[in-house]
C-alpha cells in the first residue's frame, strides 16, 4: 500500500525489534519493502488507522469491513496432493486435491506479488499443551490481519524467544492477489491452498480473517491424530471441581455462547485437543458471532465488544457517535468479534483442563423436531458425532440465503477434518469409555414447528438443561426412549416446562410433527451411507430406525 504523503508509518522505528533470525527469505519472500515483526496491539492499531484499514469505535474496539467475503469460502479450499501425505487424507468435498505443480506456480506468483510491498509477521504458537505445541508464522498484507493472528493464537512474550522462533507451519495471506482459475486451476479467484509437505498455506482473494484461523485448525486436525491426540471443533469449560465439559457444534449452534458460562471457567471457544493429559485449547483467543448479542443472555461476550484490542468484523455503527448496532445485519448475519481469551474474566489462564465428564453435541434443528436434550449411549454418540447434523444459519458461509439449510458436517467440522471421520470418532469413543463420559444431544434450534412457523429454543431453557446435566441432576429423573432415534429423553427438567421436553406436544399437529421427524430420520440414514465402508456394525446400528 502506498503510504500517506510518503510519511514513515507509526511503527517504522520498532518494526525489527522482535525479528526472528529465521527470516522471510526462508519462505522465498525477497525484495520486500518494510517488514513489521511481531507488533503489539497498540502499534497495530496505529498502523491500521494510518493505512485506513479500519476505524476505532467509541469504547475501544477496532472495526473492519471484510468486503466481498463476509464468511468462509468453503468451495475454494485446496489441499496439495503429493506422495508423503496423500494416503492419509480423506479426499473429497472438503479436501479437494490440488496438483503440486499448480501450487508451485501459484506460490511463485504470490512471492512475486509481494515484492516491493510491506508485510506484517506474527510469530505465535498453537496448542496450549506443551507436548503438542506447534510454532507457527502468519505473514499478512494487512496490519489488521496481523492483529487478528495475535488475538487468535498464542503470542510469544519474550524478545529472545522471538529471535529463536522457527515456524513449523506458515500461513501467507494476500487478499488483494487474485488467482486465475484458467491458469491456476482454482475454483474462483479466491483460494485457500494448503501444502502439508511444504508446511505452508497461501490465502488470496479474501479479506475474511476466519480463513487464517481455520487453516491452522486444519493443520492441527492433520497432525495431532497421527500422534494419538483427538482434535475437536468444540468449545470447553471447567467447573470449580475441575470437571471439564466439551461442546461440539458448527457455527450458529451456540457453542461459544453456551461455554461462556459465568459459573464455569472457560478453556476455549472453538478448537481443542484431547490428549492423555486432558483437554487443551489450540488458540489464545475467541472468534465469536455477535449478531443480536445480548448483554443479558451473553454478558461476557458482549463486554468484549467494548474493549480495546477487540477486532469487530462487518458490524454496523453510527459514524457520528461510533456506537455499535449489533442487531443490524446490513453487511452480514456473520458479524464477528476477535479478542484474546483473557478478555473473558473467568478464562483458565493455562487454557487446559482435565478429562471431560460431559460431552454436549449441539445441533440447530431448523426442522423443529428434535428434543432440547437427549442422553446418548457411546455408540449413539459416535453416530451423531460422525453425522454432525445441524442447520447452517445465514452468513456463516459464502452463498447461504436467509433461511437455514439442513446439513451434515462430519465430526461437527467437516470442512476442517483431513482424515476420514472414523479416524476421529475412534479416538473419541476410546476416551468416552475410558473416562466414563456422559454424552448429550442438545437442540438449540427450533421448537413448535420448523423455521418460519415455530420459534427458536429459549436460551434460558437450554442453559437450565445444561446445568442439570453438569450438576448430575438429570441422573435422577425419568426418561422415555425415542421411538425413531433410540436415545433417551428426560421427562422433566428443573426450570423447563414438560411440554418443551416433548417436541410433539409443542406442534399444532402431531401428524405434521411425525411426518417431519420421519423426513429428518431419512436424511440421517441417507447421509450415513457415505461413511459405511469400514464403520463398525455397532455404530451403524446406533442410528434412527423407521418401520
Amino acid at each position: 500500500m502506498k503510504l500517506h504523503l510518503g510519511l514513515a508509518s507509526p511503527a517504522s522505528a520498532e518494526k525489527s525489534a522482535t525479528a526472528s533470525d529465521y527470516g522471510l527469505d526462508n519462505h522465498g519472500l525477497k525484495n520486500l519493502n518494510n517488514v513489521y515483526w511481531n507488533l503489539h496491539t497498540a502499534s497495530l492499531y496505529e498502523e491500521i488507522v494510518f493505512r485506513s484499514e479500519g476505524k476505532v469505535m467509541s469504547d475501544g474496539p477496532i472495526l473492519m469491513n471484510t468486503g466481498k467475503h463476509t464468511a468462509r469460502a468453503a468451495n475454494d479450499k485446496l489441499v496439495v496432493k503429493e506422495d508423503s501425505t496423500s494416503d492419509d487424507i480423506w479426499w473429497g468435498e472438503y479436501n479437494r486435491p490440488y496438483p503440486e505443480s499448480k501450487f508451485a506456480v501459484l506460490f511463485s506468483r504470490v512471492q512475486a506479488y509481494l515484492q516491493g510491498k510491506d508485510v506484517f509477521v506474527q510469530d505465535c504458537h498453537v496448542g496450549a499443551d506443551e507436548g503438542y505445541n506447534l510454532p507457527i508464522r502468519i505473514i499478512t498484507e494487512y496490519a489488521w490481519h496481523s492483529l487478528f493472528a495475535r488475538n487468535m493464537f498464542i503470542p510469544i512474550e519474550k524478545k529472545d524467544d522471538h529471535k529463536r522462533h522457527v515456524p513449523e507451519f506458515t500461513v501467507i495471506t494476500v487478499p488483494n492477489f487474485l488467482a486465475s482459475p484458467e491458469m491456476d486451476a482454482t475454483n474462483s479467484p479466491t483460494f485457500i491452498a494448503l501444502n502439508f509437505a511444504k508446511r505452508i498455506a497461501i490465502i488470496g482473494g479474501t479479506q475474511y480473517a476466519g480463513e487464517i484461523k481455520k487453516s491452522i485448525f486444519t493443520v492441527m486436525n492433520y497432525l495431532l491424530p497421527k500422534q494419538g491426540v483427538l482434535s475437536m471443533h468444540c468449545s470447553a469449560n471447567m467447573g470449580d471441581d475441575g470437571d471439564t465439559a466439551i461442546f461440539f457444534g458448527l457455527s450458529g449452534t451456540g457453542k461459544t455462547t453456551l461455554s461462556a458460562d459465568p459459573k464455569r471457567q472457560l478453556i476455549g471457544d472453538d478448537e481443542h485437543g484431547w490428549s492423555d493429559g486432558g483437554v487443551f485449547n489450540f488458540e489464545g483467543g475467541c472468534y465469536a458471532k455477535v449478531i443480536q448479542l445480548s448483554p443479558d443472555a451473553e454478558p461476557q461476550i458482549y463486554a468484549c465488544t467494548e474493549k480495546f484490542g477487540t477486532i469487530l468484523e462487518n458490524v454496523v455503527y453510527d459514524p457520528i457517535t461510533r456506537k455499535l448496532d449489533l442487531d443490524d445485519n446490513t453487511h452480514t448475519e456473520n458479524t464477528r468479534a476477535s479478542y484474546p481469551l483473557h478478555f473473558i474474566e473467568n478464562a483458565v489462564a493455562e487454557a487446559k483442563g482435565g478429562h471431560a465428564k460431559n460431552i454436549f453435541m449441539l445441533t440447530c434443528d431448523a426442522n423443529g423436531v428434535l428434543p432440547p436434550i437427549a442422553k446418548l449411549s457411546p455408540d449413539q454418540a459416535m453416530y451423531h458425532f460422525v453425522s454432525g447434523y445441524t442447520s447452517k444459519v445465514a452468513g456463516t458461509e459464502v452463498g447461504l440465503g436467509s433461511e437455514p439449510q439442513t446439513t451434515f458436517s462430519a465430526c461437527f467440522g467437516g470442512p476442517f477434518m483431513v482424515h476420514h471421520p472414523y479416524y476421529y470418532a475412534k479416538l473419541l469413543k476410546e476416551r468416552i469409555k475410558k473416562h466414563d463420559v456422559d454424552c448429550w444431544l442438545v437442540n438449540t434450534g427450533w421448537t413448535g414447528g420448523p423455521f418460519g412457523i415455530g420459534k427458536r429454543m429459549s436460551i434460558q431453557h437450554t442453559r437450565a438443561l445444561l446445568n442439570a446435566a453438569l450438576e448430575g441432576n438429570l441422573r435422577e429423573v425419568e426418561y422415555r426412549v425415542d421411538p425413531v432415534f433410540g436415545f433417551e429423553v428426560p421427562k422433566t427438567g428443573k426450570g423447563v416446562p414438560e411440554k418443551v421436553l416433548d417436541p410433539a406436544q409443542t406442534w399444532p399437529s402431531k401428524e405434521a410433527y411425525a411426518e417431519k421427524y420421519e423426513q429428518l430420520a431419512r436424511l440421517f440414514i441417507e447421509n450415513f451411507k457415505k461413511y459405511m465402508e469400514g464403520m463398525p456394525a455397532e455404530i451403524l446400528e446406533a442410528g434412527p430406525k423407521l418401520k
